[in-house]
């Protein structure tokens, strides 16, 4: 059995993220699924090891860390994987820093609140979307992607930070492909994001459909539309 453990649940754009890091360099790891639409983040279990309730999280022969970007960041520095990851050049490392630090409060939180009062809390309740806080969200989500079209990948850059790919691409591909979910599709009238998107399953294939599957199937479903109970 592996000494990392890593709990998930592909629903969670950051843990595909930390999945698709292990995939792609072969890092050999136990996974542990911890469904959120059942709760199971919530069960008592969970939270003596993860008082936040969230995911992912890993244990590393006993070392317990619970933070998608501190994930990355510990995987890169102990597992010898190649420098384009999170390369050790100061102003190199600083580019992907950059990007982390904005990507958390704004893309990630942008796409959180979209994906959240759009589709899963009505989903989860059977209470309809607020319409007027869905589209002021969805204002907020179009000027993220527009910072990352016009800014991250300003001049058809390959990658948000550099000339090769970072744990900064893995993050940000798996929150832009998520809103699908929902019914918006950053990458229409973005031809850099889009190129960026279609790059990035490239490379990592075949492991970026087997861990988008669950939103793929999802998107499939519900065509954005989410599913609401009937009294």
């Amino acid at each position: 059995m592996s000494k990392l453990k890593v709990y998930y649940d592909l629903i969670s754009q950051p843990a595909r993220a930390v999945l698709a890091l292990l995939k792609v360099n072969g890092i050999p790891y136990e996974g542990i699924q911890i469904q959120l639409r059942k709760g199971e983040h919530l069960s008592e279990d969970y939270v003596k090891l993860n008082p936040f309730h969230r995911i992912p999280m890993i244990i590393d022969d006993g070392f317990k860390l619970m933070e998608s970007v501190a994930i990355l960041r510990y995987l890169c520095a102990t597992r010898n994987l190649d420098d384009y990851w999170y390369p050790k050049d100061p102003k190199l490392q600083a580019r992907v820093d950059e990007y982390l630090e904005w990507q958390h409060i704004d893309i990630r939180s942008n796409t959180m609140g979209y994906l959240m009062n759009k589709f899963m809390l009505p989903a989860a309740t059977g209470v309809p979307p607020d319409e007027q806080l869905v589209n002021r969200l969805e204002s907020n989500l179009e000027q993220g992607f527009d910072n990352i079209e016009n800014l991250w990948l300003q001049n058809g850059k390959k990658y948000l930070t550099g000339e090769k790919m970072s744990i900064a691409d893995l993050l940000g591909v798996f929150e832009a492909c998520t809103t699908k979910v929902a019914g918006y599709d950053p990458r229409i009238n973005r031809p850099n994001l889009t190129s960026w998107m279609d790059r990035m399953r490239d490379e990592l294939n075949p492991h970026y459909d087997e861990l988008n599957a669950t939103i793929d199937r999802l998107t499939e479903k519900f065509k954005g539309v989410p599913p609401l109970r009937k009294n």
